[in-house]
């Protein structure tokens, strides 16, 4: 497996920074002071503040002119709805796989998936979540629709802080890789109605485990 590429300055700021807004560690409300996050990460303000720019980009933080950024307020409700309309998308993705799907393209999925299952027996986060994106990205490809890959991308990188910090659940990269394994299978086989509704399933468990790691984001009724 190729090791990932390094991250700069700026991305590993944007990326703690919003692992922690999506655990809640950093609440809503919260300013995010370009000098004390130098401070924190050790770095010029440049990186910090281009990390904040990318954070807005996502809806993990809003400008406030002359003020500061400060963090979002994401209720158990809004992130319910983001991920409905995540999971008909990555239904859609999936169903247009299963139909679509050339030889060829079956073969990078399944390479994909072993990505997957090698990167789960490493146990890092970082490691099977890139291999959980390319894998997700190339059902959006092998179902060749530019179009349908554009928009489920774009709603994708809105939720892409949750959906990495769901893997701090325990279990949960085995997890993951067993409800891959289901749209896989249904991919191969051609039937479209069961890889929407697996990947559709998928995507919902996803949903439910974000309240595992941020307990404020559990949904009603949720233990």
């Amino acid at each position: 497996m190729s090791s990932p590429k390094k991250q700069t300055a700026t991305d590993r700021v944007r990326t703690t920074l919003a692992d922690e807004i999506a655990r809640g560690v950093i609440g809503p409300g919260v300013v995010l002071d370009e000098t004390s996050l130098a401070e924190r990460f050790e770095v010029s303000r440049t990186p910090i503040r281009e990390a904040i720019r990318q954070l807005e980009a996502i809806g993990f933080a809003t400008a406030r002119p002359h003020r500061g950024a400060v963090v979002p307020l994401f209720t158990p409700e809004k992130l319910t709805e983001m991920f409905a309309v995540m999971a008909e998308m990555e239904a859609l993705c999936a169903h247009y796989a299963a139909l679509h799907a050339l030889p060829e393209g079956k073969a990078r999925l399944q390479a994909a998936h072993e990505a997957c299952r090698l990167a789960s027996l490493e146990g890092d986060i970082d490691v099977y979540y890139a291999a959980n994106v390319r894998f997700h990205e190339v059902i959006y490809d092998i179902g060749r629709n530019a179009f349908l890959a554009e928009m489920t991308i774009s709603v994708r990188n809105r939720l892409m802080p949750f959906r990495k910090a769901q893997f701090r659940s325990t279990g949960r990269l085995s997890l993951s890789l067993r409800e891959h394994g289901r749209v896989v299978e249904s991919i191969l086989a051609g039937d479209a109605h069961t890889a929407s509704q697996t990947m559709r399933e998928h995507m919902m468990k996803v949903r439910n485990t974000v309240g595992d790691v941020a307990p404020t984001l559990r949904q009603p009724g949720e233990a």
